[in-house]
């Protein structure tokens, strides 16, 4: 706790989600006394009333702009227009009304599908431009993309303080594991613990597996933002995440292992593995304002599925349990 946090108002967009509820935590074990969580059924940030409403009442001196319509490769192929349009008018009137409204910081989260889709590896902050991203997630990622345009032009023009995060994938208790909507962790976890459930003796998951993520704990990712949000007030992009891949293949063999599923792995080749490879240079995080995550993917595999075991709904023989 510096004191940076104290009688600071602070909104946060997606504050109740997987990520933004990490992320008030982590405001309020910094100190911060004043959150507020503007929830969609009441502030539409689509909208420019459901914007102007959220500034006015909460009259917020940082903006923590996390708010997003997303999912994993299937809900990207069927919601390209939706995820597009959703995603960029949210950040770019957002942004635009907190700069007319006198909001002194503004923080907005992009994501790693921003980076093309051949981009070597270790992905550098530099290397964002270097060509178009990968095909099944590019109407997200350029709409997030645009919000790093965004910040650097009203910095140019207006001084307006607008800073550009790059978290990398995501994963940890109270993440969605609805099968149509999940990333690829609680979906590989589901379907391990399902089979488990059911004696199941093959899965089927999609792609060759050779494909490489990197992963990043919520909890670490909700630091490193609001750690950003502190100490940061420049114009490039920053990533965040563990600077370490892991391929698809050896994922689900770990979380197999945890989950305690003993059957067969069957790939569907004839499904997309999404970009080859993701793993960041996050040397930038580190030196610019402190961030190193500290969670292993091996403990924070354990917390998430320890979590998930706890909430989910049994299901034998593909009927769910009473």
């Amino acid at each position: 706790m510096t004191g940076f946090w104290t009688n600071r108002r602070v909104m946060v967009t997606g504050g109740a989600g997987f990520l933004g509820s990490a992320v008030v935590r982590q405001l309020e074990l910094a100190g911060a006394e004043h959150v507020s969580v503007p929830r969609s059924h009441k502030y539409d940030l689509r909208t420019r009333d459901g914007v102007d409403r959220a500034l006015a009442d909460f009259g917020p001196e940082l903006v923590i702009h996390l708010a997003a319509i997303v999912g994993g490769i299937g809900a990207n192929r069927k919601n390209p227009g939706r995820f597009f349009y959703d995603n960029a008018i949210m950040g770019i009137e957002l942004m635009e009304q907190a700069r007319r409204t006198g909001v002194a910081k503004f923080v907005a989260v992009g994501t790693v599908c921003a980076y093309p889709k051949f981009t070597a590896v270790p992905f550098k902050e530099e290397d964002i431009w270097d060509g178009y991203p990968e095909e099944t997630n590019a109407p997200y990622g350029l709409a997030k993309k645009m919000l790093l345009v965004q910040a650097q032009a009203y910095r140019d023009q207006y001084d307006f303080d607008a800073i550009y995060l790059l978290p990398v994938n995501l994963y940890g208790p109270g993440d969605n594991f609805d099968p149509e909507r999940s990333h690829v962790i609680p979906a590989l976890i589901k379907k391990c613990i399902d089979a488990r459930d059911r004696g199941d003796e093959v899965i089927d998951v999609w792609g060759t597996g050779s494909a490489s993520r990197e992963f990043l704990y919520v909890d670490d990712a909700a630091e490193g933002i609001v750690l950003a949000a502190e100490r940061y007030d420049g114009r490039e992009p920053v990533n965040l995440g563990v600077g370490r891949e892991i391929t698809i293949k050896e994922l689900i063999g770990v979380i197999a292992r945890l989950t305690g599923f003993e059957g067969e792995i069957r790939w569907d080749a004839t499904k997309p593995d999404g970009q080859p490879r993701r793993a960041l240079d996050v040397s930038r995080a580190r030196q610019r304002f402190g961030f190193t995550a500290r969670t292993s993917l091996e403990d924070g595999l354990r917390r998430t599925i320890a979590w998930y075991e706890t909430v989910r709904t049994p299901e034998i023989e593909g009927e769910p349990a009473h």
